[in-house]
């Protein structure tokens, strides 16, 4: 079980979270929704501790601790059971796709090269790129791209992969093949916290819908209710305004 508590972040005198609780289920698929600014990549930061969020608590398995408190032992272990998939890639561009999904494992988990490798080399093909494993960033799509950050999170096997905006940076024709990756992940059982904007892939995949607004949760709940009939005013204002299929 994984349980994250009253999370709080400010920048400057903008207070960006204002107290956000999470529960998830061992292999549960949150996707969280929202307007732009309401706090959502600033959330998915604080998890992994790529922002330092100002209160709050975070426990997965065993590890609990507190933001505030936070050494780095705990941040250690926390970010050794987390691992995330960026908008914008962040590969190496000196590094080939296969050197890119071995970083992780070689340097932070020690796990030896030749390992690191055999372990690298499965996850690209589980992405479907085994044959684009010695190609470097610029010889890829995005949609590739993006797949080969996949590739390097799920390659740490972490207790939970958190995606933000995976496809926001991808060309329309794109962001179908990395969609059914993550779908694929999904149907593993991986627990999964996903900020997207992609609204028929949240209905369809997600095991709950988590609505975000001007730094808190208003709104969640199974996706069928949760698009079909929701109960706040603010979340039937958003969905008003965003087009997707047949939900």
């Amino acid at each position: 079980m994984i349980r994250i508590r009253n999370v709080h972040k400010k920048f400057g005198n903008d207070q960006i979270l204002k107290g956000i609780d999470l529960t998830i289920k061992p292999g549960e698929v949150i996707c969280i929704i929202g307007p732009s600014g309401s706090g959502k990549t600033t959330f998915l930061r604080c998890l992994n501790f790529l922002e330092n969020a100002d209160k709050g608590d975070i426990e997965i398995g065993d590890t609990h601790i507190r933001f505030d408190r936070a050494f780095s032992k705990g941040v250690r272990e926390i970010c050794l059971k987390t691992a995330m998939v960026f908008q914008g890639y962040e590969l190496f561009q000196h590094r080939t796709a296969l050197q890119n999904v071995m970083e992780g494992l070689i340097i932070p988990r020690k796990i030896p090269k030749s390992e690191a490798k055999e372990i690298a080399m499965k996850m690209l093909q589980k992405v479907g790129l085994s044959e684009k494993a010695n190609r470097y960033p610029e010889q890829l799509s995005g949609g590739q791209q993006q797949r080969v950050g996949i590739a390097r999170a799920i390659a740490l096997n972490p207790d939970l992969l958190l995606f933000d905006e995976p496809t926001s940076a991808l060309d329309p024709e794109l962001v179908g093949e990395v969609l059914d990756t993550m779908k694929n992940l999904a149907e593993e059982g991986r627990t999964m916290i996903i900020v997207t904007h992609e609204m028929q892939f949240a209905h369809d995949v997600a095991d709950r819908i988590v609505f975000m607004a001007e730094g808190v949760v208003v709104e969640s709940g199974k996706p069928q209710e949760f698009f079909r009939e929701p109960k706040e005013q603010a979340t039937k204002d958003f969905l008003s305004k965003v087009a997707f299929g047949s939900v």
